[in-house]
């Protein structure tokens, strides 16, 4: 990794050249920044801020929505509506918005992704995703302008408020990381074109979930914690904070590998992550630095979505790793395999 120290705005400019669409890009890529530097701000007061406990009453899939969730939509939305964005699907939304009609992108959020965390101090962020806009025909709902696959985004990106405000990003040429500088309240290239080791010895899973899942899940778990003495012939560490983006966000600063399959749990049977605003710019971001995204039988960013708010398994991190999670599922008796998979080789359930 090397690092200029570059700010965001003089790094889009030298990508942007004089091309009118890598230009709008830039411009929503800003104005988002913006929106998540004051949502960094709100969280460093805490509870002297915003109301970290407070909740809507609402459930969003299978959480409570958190009044921060609100507030934090409502500063993505008004700076979406100074970038030339027609539309924003939101987790906190029930369908997409028109922002304005004739603006040439569209842009998907999770305006606070572990927002249950925010209240214990823990690291929490945003997650953006820039696609480009066609208005759908009368007769289609708006929603239907964001259900495409991963590789039409033509940028993603994600803070993460933790000890420092940080924005992993990528226009499809690498992923780099800039740091909010408190001193002038910019952001500046800190890593640049970040590469992911494609070995790794730690991974993020929620281990208390072990009894519900499928069995090519369960084997990688095992197949980890035996170590040296097991069929990796190595030790793992195990990570997980309950925030995707603190967990990505390690991996792109020193590799490891992230899980959230699907799973037995009622609301569960596809995983936990939305594939419009939180697993695909993820996904996108980890390959632009070398890494790999899969649902464990296939790519993520080659499943189209049906819905806005779909869920997706994801298992997302250093290159080997995932090919061994998909081995596990897609072969009959794939390397480490202590029995047959039992015909459950899939993560997505019917």
């Amino acid at each position: 990794m090397t690092s200029d120290k570059m700010d965001l705005e003089h790094c889009l400019a030298d990508w942007v050249g004089k091309d009118s669409e890598r230009q709008a890009i830039a411009d929503a890529i800003l104005q988002v920044s913006g929106a998540c530097i004051e949502i960094s701000g709100l969280l460093l007061g805490g509870a002297l801020s915003v109301p970290l406990t407070d909740t809507t009453g609402k459930r969003v899939g299978v959480d409570m929505q958190k009044q921060i969730d609100v507030i934090a939509n409502d500063i993505i939305i008004a700076a979406a509506r100074n970038a030339p964005i027609a539309a924003i699907v939101s987790e906190e939304l029930d369908d997409a918005v028109l922002v304005r009609e004739d603006a040439p992108l569209c842009i998907a959020v999770d305006p606070i992704d572990g927002s249950s965390n925010a209240e214990t101090n823990a690291p929490v962020g945003t997650i953006f995703s820039i696609l480009p806009f066609a208005r759908p025909a009368a007769d289609h709902h708006l929603n239907t302008a964001f259900l495409r696959t991963g590789l039409d985004q033509r940028a993603a990106g994600f803070f993460v408020y933790g000890p420092q405000t940080v924005l992993a990003l990528t226009f499809g040429e690498g992923t780099h990381i800039f740091t909010l500088d408190g001193a002038d309240g910019r952001l500046k290239r800190t890593d640049r074109s970040v590469k992911i080791p494609a070995v790794t010895a730690e991974y993020a899973i929620n281990a208390s979930n072990y009894r519900h899942w499928d069995q090519p899940i369960r084997t990688y778990f095992t197949d980890c914690n035996r170590g040296q003495s097991g069929p990796r012939e190595k030790d793992f560490n195990m990570r997980w904070t309950a925030s995707p983006v603190a967990d990505i966000y390690r991996i792109l600063k020193r590799g490891g590998i992230f899980l959230y399959p699907g799973d037995l749990r009622p609301g569960y049977k596809d995983g936990r992550l939305r594939s419009l605003y939180e697993a695909n710019p993820l996904a996108f971001i980890i390959e632009q630095a070398g890494g790999a995204a899969s649902t464990g039988t296939e790519r993520i960013l080659e499943v189209a979505p049906t819905a806005v708010h779909q869920h997706i398994p994801i298992v997302a991190g250093s290159r080997e790793e995932v090919a061994y999670v998909m081995r596990l599922h897609n072969e009959p008796r794939a390397d480490g395999e202590r029995s047959p998979l039992f015909r459950q080789r899939g993560l997505f359930r019917s």
